[in-house]
């Protein structure tokens, strides 16, 4: 699948059996950076379309859920679905997830929920209703997954194999530099204190730069610690990165952490996401480098 122009404009219709696994399937593709709605009606595709279209390449991977939570609006899916393949600057597909009637009978039942269609009934007299309204839709579909046997793990990580731009996952590494003074980042995953490296900011004329500025950076990085510092974690993120990315997190936030977040961090998180960016998509952020005053470390 390739994105850009508008006539690349990708919409992916995902519905099926309730059950099935459709709540995992639109985190997914959020992962994959797709404009995602849940719960679409059918009614409102083509209002949904104009904005699409005047958004020009703003919203050009959307993926939209559509199932019988809106049953009220069901019978104008398929009149919907038909315009949208009558459009011709948008590639729609529909994916269709499905499981066995025994499996989703076990899913209702361990998550102690009525059917949408047998609120007060057995799950399963919901089930086969369903079954018989979706039959159509079905055959309509050109992406079927039966989720009967596969775990959710299992399932986000075939959608992401089957609609990643480039054939694999999006797997993020975040790197970000930050000041202990001013409290630790609440969604770092891994936490490195570098505050036991040399401080510029006991040089007078390096303690208003920062991290960002040749000067400070080649200050932090010439040390003998420095070096053995990055090659350790390096070695050991390097390790741990792909397994990471095979238990199915989409990113990865790395936190480095100094005093005031203005000149060891900075410099080592920058050092840290340019050594990984040919492997991974890295991002890296500098949280406290605003927070900069005279009297900031």
């Amino acid at each position: 699948m390739t994105t850009g122009s508008t006539t690349d404009t990708q919409i992916v219709i995902i519905t099926g059996m309730s059950g099935a696994g459709k709540t995992v399937a639109i985190q997914s593709f959020e992962d994959l950076g797709f404009f995602c709605v849940d719960n679409l009606p059918p009614t409102l595709l083509p209002k949904f379309l104009e904005l699409m279209k005047e958004s020009g390449n703003k919203m050009n991977k959307v993926a939209l859920v559509m199932d019988l939570r809106g049953r009220e609006f069901f019978d104008s899916l398929f009149r919907a679905l038909d315009d949208l393949g009558e459009t011709s600057w948008v590639t729609p597909k529909i994916l269709f997830l499905d499981a066995d009637d025994a499996a989703l009978v076990r899913r209702y039942k361990e998550t102690r929920r009525s059917h949408p269609l047998a609120p007060s009934g057995l799950p399963l007299e919901g089930i086969k209703l369903e079954r018989n309204l979706l039959e159509e839709l079905k055959g309509r579909a050109q992406i079927i997954y039966n989720t009967s046997a596969i775990k959710p793990k299992e399932l986000r990580e075939k959608i992401l194999e089957d609609f990643a731009a480039d054939g694999k996952a999006i797997f993020t590494v975040n790197v970000m530099s930050f000041g202990f003074k001013h409290g630790l980042p609440i969604d770092a995953d891994l936490v490195f204190d570098v505050r036991f490296l040399p401080n510029p900011h006991y040089i007078d004329h390096m303690r208003p730069k920062t991290g960002l500025d040749e000067e400070v950076s080649t200050y932090v990085l010439k040390w003998n610690e420095t070096h053995k510092f990055l090659e350790k974690v390096t070695d050991l993120l390097g390790f741990m990165l792909p397994h990471y990315k095979r238990e199915g997190k989409s990113q990865l936030v790395v936190a480095i952490g100094c005093t005031g977040g203005q000149h060891r961090s900075v410099a080592l998180a920058e050092y840290i996401a340019h050594y990984f960016e040919k492997e991974y998509k890295t991002r890296v952020t500098h949280r406290d480098i605003e927070k900069r005053k005279e009297k900031t470390t």
